[in-house]
């Protein structure tokens, strides 16, 4: 028995080239989805996502020392880029990262000198003339193995993991500190970032994600509970406690609230500033913030995906919304990941939320939203315009029709 709990889709990625796609889950499951190449007699496959493959990444364990259970949710995945025909991937939970290889087989060996079709050796005085062994054909098999464990790194949860462009290490984050690993030595680690406090009573800020430049292995930026960003060089200090760059907005008193973080800003690393360019996601809740702490959506994290130029940024919202935002003409759209209205082919419509007056035919009120539809995971395909959406257990993909509409 599974239950619906266990279904709800944790984290969304894509691999480097978006012909696969990996979802882990709460219940500690990852899937992985591949793309179906165009046929002739269907062009319009193309994009189409089928199930690859589905593996159990982690179980639930118990700490005894500290008398906790260690959930099975898978809270990251990160693909490595490929080195050969396998793929590979990094899976955490709270707690464990694992590396795992993703490898296919469809041709099996066969005409074995001394083993039978069973793989039992012969009698080898039955055995009275050589032959060459051939690879058949068999129906593919895609095979997942794990290759390395990473525990015992972490007190607090992880939060985030990034693979280095130097494709030998990666780091992982949690609350309070940042480690840097080798891909190929599992029983050590190490800290690169400590911002936990002699005393606990004077923590005043949490790490909520850590990434690694997309090009230089030096560079390093991790964020935090008060909305700023730490640019870190590893070449300047092994303990990187002392940033290069600090990216921070100075808080305006007549707007600070606990939703006040609804709003991402986007930094030029050259200038530290002021960000360049700010959206106004969340703004229509601001009625809404008492209940929204009542019933602790005010925790809630909408992470950010961007397409493969960087033009369009897109992030989920409540009521199972996903916002877009296209930095070059300015213009944002509000669409809606559901069953009713997603059916293959058809064209999403934009929704929009009506706070207050007017309302026009297809507007939606604020206090209609459902706010136990949410959708805080989302990929874009690294060099089309395909995204992947996870609305609670329900994961939905879209493509760009040739007319720029999304479908």
């Amino acid at each position: 028995f599974w239950s619906m709990e266990a279904d709800i889709i944790s984290t969304v990625e894509f691999n480097h080239t978006g012909e696969l796609l990996a979802t882990g889950d709460k219940g500690g499951r990852v899937v992985i989805f591949q793309r179906e190449p165009e046929s002739k007699n269907a062009p319009h496959s193309q994009g189409e996502y089928d199930v690859y493959s589905t593996f159990q990444s982690h179980e639930p364990e118990f700490d005894y020392l500290k008398s906790l259970e260690i959930e099975e949710k898978i809270n990251k995945i990160k693909w490595l880029p490929q080195q050969n025909a396998a793929h590979s991937l990094l899976s955490t939970n709270d707690k464990t990262i694992k590396l795992w290889k993703i490898t296919e087989r469809d041709k099996r060996p066969e005409g074995y000198n001394l083993k039978d079709e069973e793989g039992k050796l012969k009698d080898l005085s039955t055995v009275t003339s050589l032959q060459v062994p051939v690879l058949k054909p068999m129906d593919l098999m895609v095979e997942v193995s794990p290759r390395r464990v990473f525990a015992n790194g972490h007190t607090y949860h992880i939060n985030s993991i990034s693979v280095n462009s130097d494709c030998e290490t990666y780091m992982s984050a949690d609350d309070l500190r940042i480690n840097l690993w080798h891909l190929a030595i599992t029983d050590r680690s190490f800290n690169i970032v400590d911002i936990k406090p002699a005393n606990m009573e004077d923590l005043t800020e949490v790490i909520t994600a850590s990434e690694f430049h997309p090009h230089h292995c030096n560079l390093f930026v991790y964020s935090s509970s008060k909305g700023s960003l730490r640019l870190c060089d590893m070449r300047a200090a092994a303990l990187c406690d002392k940033h290069s760059k600090l990216f921070e907005e100075p808080e305006d008193p007549s707007n600070r609230s606990f939703f006040s973080r609804s709003s991402p800003p986007f930094w030029d690393l050259n200038m530290e500033a002021r960000p360049i360019e700010t959206y106004q996601v969340h703004d229509y809740l601001r009625s809404k913030l008492c209940s929204l702490y009542e019933n602790d959506c005010i925790f809630d994290k909408f992470e950010c995906a961007w397409n493969g130029s960087d033009s369009v940024i897109m992030t989920g919202a409540y009521n199972n919304f996903f916002r877009m935002f296209d930095r070059n003409t300015k213009r944002d759209v509000t669409l809606e990941a559901s069953r009713e209205s997603s059916k293959p082919r058809a064209v999403l419509k934009p929704r929009r939320v009506c706070v207050g007056g007017k309302r026009r035919r297809d507007d939606i009120s604020v206090d209609s939203l459902d706010f136990t539809k949410k959708i805080l995971h989302t990929a874009w395909h690294p060099a089309e315009n395909i995204i992947a959406i996870a609305a609670t257990n329900n994961l939905y993909i879209f493509q760009d029709k040739v007319n720029s509409e999304m479908h």
